[in-house]
C-alpha cells in the first residue's frame, strides 16, 4: 500500500464521515441516512481489492463508531465495514466492474453491512430497535445507498484508479 493511496483513503473516510453526520443528517428518512462510508468502501474494494478496503473498512467504521453522534459499542460499524469490504472485493475478482454490477454490489454490501451492525446489536444486547424496525431501518438503508450510488461510486473508483496501480516489473 503506498502512501498517497493510504492518504487518498483516510481523507476520503473523514470527507465521507463529515458529509454523512453533517449535510445528509438533514434528509434522513426515517432517521435513516446514507452510509457514505459503506459506499466508499464498496467503490476502493471495486478496484483496489480486498486488503485494502476491509483495511479501509475497519478505520471507516472506527471513525464511524467514535463520531459524536454515535449511541451504540464501539466496533459494530467497523466489524460491518470490514465484512463489506472482503464481499465487494471478492466480487471485484469474480466479475469486470460495470454499471449493473456496481449496482448490485453496492445493494448486497449495504444489506449485509446494515445486517451485521443490526445483529450485532441484537447479539451485544444493544438494540435501540426491534426486530420489525431493524428490517424497514436495513430496507431503508439499502434504498439510500443505491440512490447516492450513480454519484458517488463513480468519483470513488475514478480516483482509486488514477492512483499509481501496483504492478510487477517484467
Amino acid at each position: 500500500m503506498s502512501l498517497l493511496r493510504a492518504a487518498v483513503a483516510l481523507t476520503g473516510a473523514v470527507l465521507a464521515l463529515v458529509l454523512q453526520t453533517t449535510f445528509f443528517s438533514h434528509l434522513s428518512w426515517s432517521g435513516v441516512v446514507p452510509n457514505l462510508c459503506l459506499l466508499l468502501v464498496v467503490g476502493v474494494a471495486l478496484v483496489r481489492g480486498s486488503e485494502f478496503a476491509m483495511v479501509l473498512g475497519f478505520v471507516a467504521g472506527l471513525l464511524l463508531d467514535l463520531a459524536p453522534p454515535a449511541d451504540h459499542l464501539a466496533g459494530r460499524w467497523a466489524l460491518a465495514l470490514v465484512v463489506v469490504g472482503y464481499v465487494a472485493g471478492r466480487v471485484r475478482q469474480d466479475v469486470r466492474p460495470t454499471a449493473v454490477s456496481v449496482v448490485a454490489t453496492v445493494a448486497a454490501c449495504s444489506f449485509v453491512g446494515t445486517s451485521v451492525f443490526a445483529l450485532t446489536g441484537l447479539v451485544l444486547r444493544d438494540p435501540v430497535l426491534g426486530v420489525g424496525e431493524l428490517l424497514q431501518v436495513i430496507g431503508i438503508a439499502l434504498v439510500w445507498d443505491v440512490l447516492l450510488t450513480p454519484f458517488v461510486l463513480p468519483l470513488v473508483m475514478g480516483a482509486f484508479r488514477r492512483l499509481q496501480p501496483d504492478r510487477v516489473p517484467a
